[in-house]
């Protein structure tokens, strides 16, 4: 049986690695962060133990949508920006580029017409119901509607600023597109586990479109839109057959 030799170790960092290193750092410490606080019981259990319910939950809803976006997006681009001089913020798909603007436009209409009627389907199964709409207010209105898609304009914004921005772009620009979008895939399924398996698989396909469209485009507007098309979807789908939850026009 032949043993493996030992790897010459060598602790210096190499060209390009503070590259790849930096946003893999980011991503994971993003992500323990606003689990760990955002997602805190304690924390959520302070919001309801000063309100009702309904208040409690939406007052959450906000909280947790603006932690993902300063924890997922803002917090990191910050430091990318402050420790990756070379990279700008266009660089990070934040620019509108008129040289690829026909692709993304038709790239997100096109995903939009595909992602609306599977997300309204799958939004009414009773095991979707258990975690959506997020907003667990038992009276939902027009202002609980339009704070469900500010919140989550918000939180997505950040959420793929990192995954298709911080994430995706520097490490294809220094280990290659594929394994950097390999990579990509791996992180944004495994952030899906909680939410169950169909989502975690589900992440797996939707995560290389996006990824392939980004590289392609320069920008994360494709991946931003698309998935808040989803994400609103999902919710109100829910919120309209979710059987304890009721809609009042005021």
């Amino acid at each position: 049986m032949t043993m493996l030799n030992a790897l010459p170790l060598d602790l210096s960092l190499k060209e390009g690695d503070a590259e790849t290193i930096i946003p893999l750092a980011l991503t994971t410490a993003g992500f323990i962060i606003y689990w760990f606080t955002a997602l805190s019981e304690k924390i959520k259990s302070r919001f309801f133990s000063k309100n009702g319910n309904d208040r409690a939950s939406v007052n959450y809803f906000i909280f947790t949508r603006l932690a993902g976006f300063l924890f997922l997006g803002a917090i990191p681009l910050i430091i990318c920006l402050a420790t990756l001089k070379e990279y700008p913020p266009e660089f990070y798909g934040l620019s509108f580029r008129t040289d690829t603007m026909l692709l993304t436009l038709i790239s997100t209409v096109a995903l939009s017409l595909i992602v609306f009627p599977l997300a309204s389907f799958s939004a009414r199964k009773p095991k979707n119901l258990v975690n959506y709409p997020m907003i667990r207010a038992k009276v939902w209105t027009p202002g609980t509607i339009l704070i469900t898609i500010a919140g989550w304009s918000i939180y997505l914004f950040g959420y793929e600023l990192l995954f298709r921005g911080i994430l995706l772009m520097p490490l294809a620009d220094n280990i290659g597109m594929w394994p950097a979008i390999f990579v990509n895939i791996a992180f944004y399924s495994a952030t899906h586990v909680p939410k169950g398996l169909e989502e975690t698989i589900g992440a797996i396909p939707l995560g290389l479109v996006l990824c392939i469209i980004t590289l392609a485009t320069g920008t994360i507007w494709t991946a931003f839109i698309v998935h808040l098309v989803m994400a609103v979807t999902n919710c109100l789908t829910a919120m309209k057959f979710h059987p304890q939850i009721e809609y009042r026009r005021k």
